[in-house]
């Protein structure tokens, strides 16, 4: 029958055992519903030859097998208009199993040669089937877009929309050592590495600004200039460090800050002629007139 497959040797006496109940139904079927053959040796139905063949009453190695297929593909072409589909099936079958039979004559089941003949049987049904799955690749491959010509190449991608790589490598493995490095600290290790410390500066703060003004105004009966607002040089001196050009500027900074402060909140008042002049805080408002000798410039921090 089309798609059928002779079965290895090691499996036909399963098989065949396992048509023992239906070789019984092709012998009852007789001369009159299996074809006639005549071959050298042997005339009668082909049912009558499998009964004889499977008994051991007939030699097959006498029968010449191409006589027995091409008078029964010549007893199919006759009998497709007039015997049913079922009944030429069931003469093929004899046929198949009197080829299985002759083929036992030609090479035993249990010889060194036709195990190698399974061998290479299975090795070539093997690479029949990995030639079919190249070829299912292959034309899958065939349907995806070629380049050349389904689409095209251009010179340059474009650049919209597209994240531009950063062109620095790192070393994985070198960054996952640095990372437990920085983990790995046992308790008896001494960190011997030295800490940088801001040095400690002696400059002048902005509390002690707000007290030295508002104690010189309450002193003075007009305001004074922030110049004369600046700590005294007896106070600059009492410092253990020498005066230096960072200490005159905190105090000039801090004075200056103070005044702002007490502006803010209302307990003095700025004032200043012209645009770079001498600024002047007093106590009050800051519509009271500038004092005598406000032209007096003042030298810069």
């Amino acid at each position: 029958m089309a798609g059928s497959e002779i079965p290895a040797a090691a499996d036909r006496d399963g098989l065949i055992a396992a048509m023992d109940g239906a070789s019984s139904t092709l012998d009852r079927a007789g001369e009159g519903t299996s074809p006639h053959l005549t071959l050298d040796g042997f005339d009668g139905s082909l049912a009558l030859l499998l009964a004889q063949a499977r008994a051991h009453q007939i030699d097959l190695s006498t029968l010449r097998l191409p006589e027995l297929v091409d008078q029964l593909a010549d007893q199919l072409e006759r009998a497709r208009a007039t015997i049913p589909l079922g009944h030429q099936a069931d003469w093929v079958v004899m046929a198949s199993w009197v080829l299985l039979l002759r083929s036992d004559l030609l090479l035993p089941r249990d010889a060194p040669a036709q195990q190698a003949a399974e061998r290479r049987a299975s090795d070539l049904r093997d690479r029949l089937v990995a030639l079919q799955e190249i070829q299912a690749l292959a034309a899958w491959l065939d349907q995806r877009p070629q380049l050349g010509r389904d689409v095209f190449a251009r010179g340059r991608s474009e650049a919209i929309g597209s994240v531009a790589g950063s062109s620095i490598e790192v070393d994985m493995i070198a960054f996952l050592w640095a990372c437990l490095e920085q983990f790995d600290d046992p308790a008896d290790a001494v960190d011997t590495r030295p800490i940088y410390r801001l040095p400690a500066l002696d400059l002048y703060g902005i509390p002690e600004a707000r007290d030295r003004i508002m104690r010189l105004l309450a002193g003075s009966g007009e305001g004074l200039s922030l110049e004369h607002l600046l700590p005294s040089p007896a106070q600059q001196t009492a410092q253990p460090q020498t005066e230096t050009r960072l200490r005159q500027r905190s105090a000039w900074s801090s004075t200056f800050v103070a005044s702002l402060e007490l502006a803010k909140q209302g307990d003095v008042a700025l004032a200043q002629a012209e645009n770079f002049d001498p600024i002047f805080v007093s106590v009050g408002s800051s519509g009271q007139p500038l004092p005598n000798g406000s032209a007096t410039s003042s030298a810069s921090p």
